[in-house]
């Protein structure tokens, strides 16, 4: 009987899984309480593994393959299965992995990595330039891949060893994206069956794969690095709510959780508390409504009456106390957030607002707004009035929303939540604010929510001085020497989307990945968490262990 969702929690029986089995009867109280003070073994009973629920959103749904979303897309991470060029360090520093060694030509058009030459797929062939120029271009040609290299013209294998990416156009970000890139076998690549039966190179293979239930990865014996200390991952995919339940019975090592759910935590577990650059934000419309924005194929309405006024946008950011929100809402696990890229090197200082109430009204009195009989601000007929959409099945977004509202009130502006499914939400997006989550360890989301033209640019603002800034970053031929011009582009002393500026976006706040570990069990240092409840947890699995 294979781990579901359903009697995964009944804990009866035995789960067989590949090698190992799970007693669900018997297994030891891993969270519940009376355990003891550290165990030494999984669930399971074995030392060299370990059992972690994460989000039914964190399965890949076309598989373990990198030309679609594996690794990539909202939920970026390391794909563990395949290896990648380059990845990066806990302080988001890059460092090799295939590559040996990478450069930039001056113009910023042609990039060229040496890779390594012993480095085999677990079908004992040979990984080459080629398969890496066979995964970058066959991402280009997938209409449906989520990893952005639309950049790369060609990559071109120049021989076994070295790899060359001609441009289109400078973007030196695309190094952040090739470190969760996963390289696929041009040999034995096949795109109706790879997903289910990967062939890779790195830390770990496919060992069993039960759809919408739970994947199982064993350490790859052939490895060309340092072998795993986590000889099996099992990866059981559940809601928030079994998530917790898994962990007070006692049948997982490591259970998500959310902040509206950790004071629930289990007698003999410890909360692990991530970093992250996980952030809540609220996109706000810049254009008056009756426009259009195009969303692949779909023309979908753009504006709003309200939030169109810079004088709104401005307030509202100026009327949210961040501290105060996360305190009610979050139990502190959390920290404010002003940008989509807080605590990163191209964060920008000038997108922190410090909260003043008197200051927001100051703003919308002088902007033409009067406050009414009902003490909502209105001018030239128009309420401050507006609709805030959130993710219906998010218990945390629901929470923060239904706070901003209560906090916007007081500064005079109704604010009316509104759950709604993501695809209902997703076509509203240019047309009324929406309660987002984004962040990732890269530029190229500030780049995707502010450029002109970009995917993500649901607040439909157009700026050709921020866009010459975005530019201007992505030019340059080190990534280090970027980081002035990203921060320009939020603010350059005139222009931006800083709350002084455009005011695009009012952010708030980073939330905490929190995890009901259990006790006995060493986690290793993580890089700060992107959006996603998921995999990047699981990033440097290859390095746990367990006590004793």
């Amino acid at each position: 009987m294979a781990i579901t969702r359903r009697n995964f929690l009944k804990c009866a029986g035995v789960a067989g899984i590949g090698a190992m089995s799970l007693s669900m009867g018997g297994v030891l109280s891993a969270c519940s309480s009376g355990s003891s003070e550290g165990a030494k073994a999984s669930v399971s009973g074995n030392a060299n593994e370990v059992v972690v629920t994460m989000t039914p959103a964190s399965e890949p749904a076309s598989g373990f393959d990198p030309l679609f979303s594996w690794g990539c897309g909202e939920h970026v991470h390391e794909p563990l299965i395949q290896s990648t060029l380059v990845t990066t360090d806990t302080n988001l520093n890059f460092v090799n992995d295939l590559a040996t060694d990478y450069s930039c030509s001056d113009d910023g058009l042609t990039w060229t990595f040496k890779i390594r030459d012993d480095v085999k797929f677990t079908d004992g062939k040979p990984l080459t330039a080629r398969d890496v120029a066979f995964t970058i271009n066959g991402i280009n040609a997938a209409e449906v891949a989520e990893a952005d290299l639309s950049m790369v013209k060609k990559a071109v294998a120049v021989n076994d060893t070295t790899v060359e990416l001609h441009l289109s156009k400078p973007f030196n970000a695309l190094l952040y994206t090739l470190a969760v890139v996963g390289i696929v076998p041009e040999h034995a690549y096949n795109s109706k069956t790879y997903g289910k039966k990967p062939i890779g190179s790195g830390r770990y293979v496919l060992e069993q794969w039960d759809q919408g239930q739970q994947v199982i990865l064993k350490a790859n014996p052939d490895y060309y690095g340092e072998a795993p200390k986590m000889e099996r991952l099992i990866v059981v995919f559940m809601e928030e709510d079994a998530s917790l339940a898994a962990a007070k019975s006692g049948q997982v090592d490591i259970a998500y959780t959310a902040a509206t759910k950790a004071s629930a935590m289990p007698d003999a577990c410890e909360l692990l508390v991530c970093k992250s650059v996980d952030s809540r934000g609220i996109s706000l419309p810049t254009i008056a409504p009756g426009n259009k924005r195009s969303d692949g194929n779909a023309k979908l309405d753009a504006g709003n009456a309200v939030t169109q006024d810079v004088a709104i946008r401005r307030a509202l950011n100026y009327a949210l106390d961040r501290e105060t929100m996360i305190a009610n809402v979050l139990g502190g696990y959390g920290t404010p957030a002003y940008s989509v890229s807080d605590g990163m090197p191209w964060a920008s200082d000038d997108m922190k607002v410090d909260f003043d109430l008197e200051k927001a009204k100051s703003i919308l009195e002088e902007g033409g707004w009067k406050l009414g009989s009902d003490g909502i601000y209105e001018k030239k007929g128009t309420r401050a009035a507006f609709d805030l959409y959130y993710a219906a099945t998010d218990s945390v977004r629901q929470a923060l929303a239904v706070e901003f509202a209560n906090q916007m009130k007081e500064l005079g502006i109704e604010v009316n939540t509104k759950g709604a499914s993501w695809d209902d939400q997703s076509a509203k997006g240019f047309c009324e604010p929406i309660l987002w989550g984004w962040g990732s360890n890269s530029p190229v989301e500030l780049y995707d929510l502010s450029y002109s033209d970009a995917w993500g640019n649901f607040a439909c603002y157009e700026n050709k001085t921020v866009d010459i800034h975005f530019d201007a970053a992505l030019a340059k031929t080190k990534v280090e020497d970027s980081y002035g011009e990203w921060k320009a582009a939020q603010w350059d002393g005139k222009e931006g989307i800083a709350p002084q500026g455009a005011a695009t976006w009012v952010w708030l706040a980073n939330v905490d990945h929190l995890y009901f570990k259990r006790k006995g069990l060493t986690v290793a240092d993580q890089k700060p968490h992107p959006h996603g409840h998921g995999w990047s947890l699981v990033n440097n699995v290859d390095r746990w262990s367990w006590e004793g």
